[in-house]
């Protein structure tokens, strides 16, 4: 399974990508917003300065929901580097423009999907990813974790190419289980990926092991 982080900001990425694990990134708006990134230059600077971090994809999404301004956004996004995927919403306009983006060898990111039937429909249109977000299911009292499964053994019954991209973590138990369910990637903040190190034996192992050296070595 693929670890893509999500965030937009550049230390956490590099801190990330040092630990070893990293495949990738996706970003979006908000997230943008939240490290002050602002402004269409800037923002594409942003991006370019997060390919330069990381070797895998590096998801951009496109702010339009016209199906023309879609194809002219994701198309300047393309362009920043060949690393950038084009994340574009579940919505009729995204996924005629996916469909156009295959057909130019552009990859896609078909974001904000919370149901199966969404799931077919981005796939059959060619996206590169899909992203499921679970953790905003839950919030409803909807289990993200049965819409996981549910779409990658709909996508294995048909042999989809698309990836399933887990998105919406907002735990180590919901990155353990999308492993467990089959789930391609999964894009989470850095401490739900800094949060699979933890155990509490791990922890008092090692401070035992630690007091053993120092009584055995004075």
């Amino acid at each position: 399974m693929k670890f893509f982080i999500d965030t937009a900001n550049l230390t956490e990425i590099k801190e990330a990508y040092d630990l070893g694990v990293l495949d990738g990134v996706t970003t979006n708006p908000s997230l943008m917003a939240k490290e002050g990134i602002s402004g269409k230059e800037k923002v594409r600077n942003h991006y370019k300065a997060i390919c330069d971090i990381v070797d895998g994809n590096v998801s951009a999404e496109v702010i339009a929901t016209d199906f023309d301004e879609i194809v002219s956004e994701g198309k300047e996004l393309a362009k920043i580097d060949d690393k950038i995927v084009v994340k574009v919403p579940m919505i009729k306009e995204g996924i005629k423009a996916i469909k156009y983006f295959s057909s130019e060898g552009i990859r896609t990111n078909c974001t904000l999907v919370f149901s199966a039937g969404q799931a077919i429909l981005a796939a059959k249109a060619g996206a590169s990813y899909l992203s499921p977000f679970i953790g905003r299911l839950d919030d409803i009292s909807i289990d993200g974790l049965d819409l996981i499964s549910q779409i990658v053994h709909i996508y294995q019954n048909y042999g989809y190419e698309t990836e399933v991209l887990a998105a919406s973590i907002r735990h180590t138990m919901h990155l353990v289980k999308c492993a467990e369910l089959g789930a391609d990637v999964v894009t989470c903040p850095l401490k739900v990926i800094t949060g699979l190190l933890n155990h509490p034996l791990t922890d008092k192992g090692l401070a035992q092991f630690l007091s053993d050296h120092a009584k055995a070595n004075p």
